[in-house]
Order: structure tokens, then sequence, then C-alpha cells
């Protein structure tokens, strides 16, 4: 059995697809910069990556959406809060502005999704 066996891509809308995007755009950023940093502060942000990444197969799979919106929500908030209080902006580097547009991104999709589920 394939992994694909368990996605409904029909019922997968535009606006999932743009969530998936921006959750891969910031959890691949966080990817390389933690490996990049290394240490206890570079696991924060493999931590993140892998928080990305199961919302991706959660929405992929369609496992309890209500809950992984919810959750999604403050968890990518949650991200930009940390990157401010411990970055000194601005400047705003070009790699985290491109991670903040899309963490950005992807709770306005998390919220449309969110809506549609009520």
């Amino acid at each position: 059995m394939a992994l694909t066996d368990n996605i409904d891509f029909d019922a997968l809308t535009p606006v999932h697809w743009v969530g998936i995007a921006a959750a891969a755009v910031t959890g691949v950023y966080h990817l390389v910069t933690g490996v990049q940093i290394g240490g206890v502060f570079g696991v924060s942000f493999l931590f993140a990556t892998a928080g990305f990444a199961l919302g991706i197969a959660a929405v992929l799979v369609a496992y309890r959406p209500r809950l992984v919106y919810l959750l999604g929500i403050p968890f990518t908030g949650g991200q930009i809060v940390l990157w401010y209080l411990l970055n000194d902006v601005p400047p705003i580097p070009t790699g985290h502005a491109v991670d903040k547009g899309a963490q950005v991104v992807l709770i306005a999709a998390l919220i449309v999704l969110l809506r549609r589920e009520a």
C-alpha cells in the first residue's frame, strides 16, 4: 500500500495546497537553519520542522482536520512571536522575510480552513 492511497486528492482545495506549500517553505527553512546552527538551539528549529511536516501529513490524510487547523494556528503564530523576541529587527534578512511571509500565509490558510469546518 502506497502513502498516496490514503490521500483523497479530490478533497484537497486550493486553500489546502496553499497551506501545504507555505508549511513546506517554512519547514525547509527551519530544517536548513537547524542543521546550520546545531546545538540545543538548532534542535528547536528541527522540532519546528517536525511540527510542520506532521501538520502537512495530517492534512494530506485528513486526520482530525479541525484539530490540526486549531493547533497549527498557535504553533505557527508562536514561531513568529519567538522570532520577533529573539531577533534584532529591523532589518529583516531576506531568508527570515520569506519564512515569516510563508508563516503568515499558512496562518491565513488555516483560519480559512477552520472557518469552513465550522
